[in-house]
């Protein structure tokens, strides 16, 4: 695919997918991989000590990885005690390098630039955190201030919202939704509203609901979106599947590599 964007503007693929931890999630990661071969690929729950991320790039080798575990705090205090838990990361081919910027990288969302988007993965808190509005004011004002940094490029939220939108009298919902109104962002499963389905389906607790999502402030670029059921897998949440066609672009996304520095990982 980056060698085409070279010649001439086509389309990135990009997959969220909350993996409800690595061995779990890793299965549909590699044949994500394999059927459709997206470009930018956004973990949630992952569930890695810092001392595991190099994982990723050990069993996903095509691409390179950027984000970081929920467990830094709690490793550097001692023996790690009870179930693993949290971490968010971003896989970009290695074929994109070139064109991609590593904004900032947190426990719960990491930002990259990718040409002219700044994509950004998130994991809100579920039902039952701690603090849980505060952590998503938190990580809503966060992003806020890295997009205004970045008002040159158009913006992609995608992840595990741990939230149905749909809830107006619900704090969460209503604080994420003022959030997307202010950056004109638009849910892609409104847009294709065939997609609006389960996205997290826990068949032997007979749950269901639609948490996770993707946003966007270039809805007329977004070709397609699909909510992924696998054949195989074993996390209870199922990937998301956007195609965005690039044509729209700025000019310096079709430049070959050696004058695309301003692109080049930080």
């Amino acid at each position: 695919m980056a060698s085409h964007m070279c010649n001439s503007c086509t389309d990135i693929k990009l997959v969220s997918f909350n993996m409800h931890g690595f061995y779990q999630g890793l299965v549909v990661v590699q044949d994500l991989i394999n059927t459709e071969n997206p470009d930018i690929i956004l973990l949630q729950e992952h569930w890695l000590t810092p001392d595991n991320l190099s994982k990723f790039e050990h069993h996903v080798s095509n691409y390179y990885s950027f984000g970081s575990s929920a467990m830094t705090t709690c490793v550097q205090s001692g023996m790690l005690r009870g179930r693993p838990y949290g971490g968010v990361i971003t896989l970009v081919k290695k074929d994109l390098r070139a064109y991609t910027q590593t904004v900032h990288c947190d426990e719960r969302y990491v930002i990259i630039r990718v040409a002219n988007y700044l994509i950004v993965n998130v994991y809100f808190p579920c039902v039952g955190s701690n603090d849980r509005l505060f952590i998503c004011d938190d990580i809503v004002m966060n992003i806020s201030v890295w997009r205004d940094r970045f008002l040159d490029c158009k913006l992609v939220i995608a992840g595990d919202f741990n939230v149905d939108l749909e809830k107006s009298n619900d704090a969460i919902a209503n604080c994420i939704t003022a959030f997307a109104e202010s950056c004109c962002l638009s849910r892609l499963d409104i847009l294709f509203p065939d997609q609006s389905v389960s996205t997290y389906v826990n068949a032997a607790l007979g749950h269901e609901s639609r948490i996770d999502y993707m946003l966007s402030s270039c809805a007329g670029d977004v070709t397609s979106f699909a909510v992924v059921d696998p054949d195989i897998h074993f996390s209870d949440h199922l990937p998301l599947l956007a195609v965005i066609n690039t044509r729209s672009t700025t000019p310096a996304f079709l430049v070959s590599k050696a004058k695309t520095s301003l692109y080049r990982t930080s």
